[in-house]
């Protein structure tokens, strides 16, 4: 994580304000005061996710096939504390002095606080850890909170386990003041970063090389069409591009934009919002060329100094595979 340090850039918007307002949904099961995160519906559609969660379910159903225990929700199936006790004992050697089968929801939360707390112990967690679950997530049936729980386990006990790596998801925190509901959008990892793949990954053509052996006319009719997709996205923040090299070359319009297509707010403390140097801008773009990898977008791989230094085919190839996707938003 980067602090920045100095003022805000007055030519930039502020869009947190873009996501302070959320139309209240009788859906969504919060207390006034409380606050509730959860994934947004595009990436639970996501491959990633779904990968890992079949990897998880079979994983506990191997683990647990002497118990003659099948799961087949990590949702519905894990909150009473059964599944996860059952875990602890083949994966842990542990006895725990709890109900086998908890039937009222006194007795699950009560069973999960002790099967949670002996978790933390044996991964040894202490109280200054920020912890990504708790008894109360879990008995709520929180996908984020069980997704964390159960990999931290299975990396703890079985450390070569090959879970699968790079799994990121949209999230939604949600919380519910006077005023109405506050939201605040942000990228979370589930699983480890990991850039191994991508190293070993041929890289596919995209077209745009070849592009720019075609000449400065037919270079600049693609050029205006990005500024084009570009500043129809953007303007709802104010944000007007005119020149595609010179304003994409901090990166920060770039993650504007991305926060603009994905549909989530990418928080402040993760770039420099006014980089004033060398090495703020290419943070900044080198932040970039990660997310479009997380998400799968960039296909071709693109050295962050050129964006930086003004290169005209790199920054078109950004937003082309930007574009290539989002292009009937």
């Amino acid at each position: 994580m980067v602090e920045k340090q100095g003022e805000m850039d007055t030519s930039i918007p502020n869009v947190i304000t873009a996501y302070e307002e959320f139309k209240p949904s009788t859906e969504i099961d919060i207390a006034p005061g409380e606050s509730r995160k959860i994934i947004q519906p595009s990436s639970l559609k996501s491959p990633k996710l779904e990968e890992l969660m079949t990897f998880l379910i079979d994983w506990i159903n191997a683990t647990l096939k002497q118990d003659h225990i099948v799961v087949q929700s990590l949702e519905e199936d894990l909150y009473d504390g059964l599944v996860l006790h059952h875990l602890l004992v083949h994966l842990g050697n542990v006895k725990l002095d709890v109900e086998e089968i908890a039937l009222s929801a006194n007795a699950q939360i009560q069973k999960l606080t002790v099967v949670l707390d002996t978790v933390n112990q044996l991964l040894q967690i202490t109280e200054g850890d920020n912890l990504n679950w708790n008894t109360k997530l879990i008995h709520k049936k929180d996908l984020i909170s069980t997704l964390h729980l159960l990999v931290a386990i299975a990396k703890h006990f079985q450390p070569d386990i090959p879970i699968p790596k790079n799994v990121c998801v949209a999230t939604l925190t949600l919380e519910i003041g006077k005023t109405g509901i506050k939201t605040v959008k942000h990228l979370e990892y589930i699983t480890e970063k990991s850039d191994d793949a991508e190293q070993n990954q041929i890289p596919e053509a995209d077209g745009i090389s070849d592009l720019f052996k075609l000449g400065p006319d037919k270079v600049k009719i693609v050029q205006q069409a990005m500024l084009h997709f570009a500043n129809k996205h953007l303007g709802s923040l104010g944000v007007i591009v005119k020149d595609l090299s010179t304003q994409f070359s901090n990166g920060v319009i770039l993650i504007l934009l991305i926060g603009q297509l994905e549909d989530y707010f990418i928080p402040l403390s993760e770039y420099f919002l006014n980089p004033s140097d060398q090495k703020e801008r290419l943070h900044n773009v080198t932040f970039v060329l990660e997310i479009l990898k997380e998400r799968g977008l960039l296909k071709h791989p693109v050295n962050p100094e050129d964006i930086v230094n003004l290169d005209s085919k790199a920054t078109v190839r950004i937003l082309h595979c930007l574009f290539a996707k989002y292009k009937d938003k």
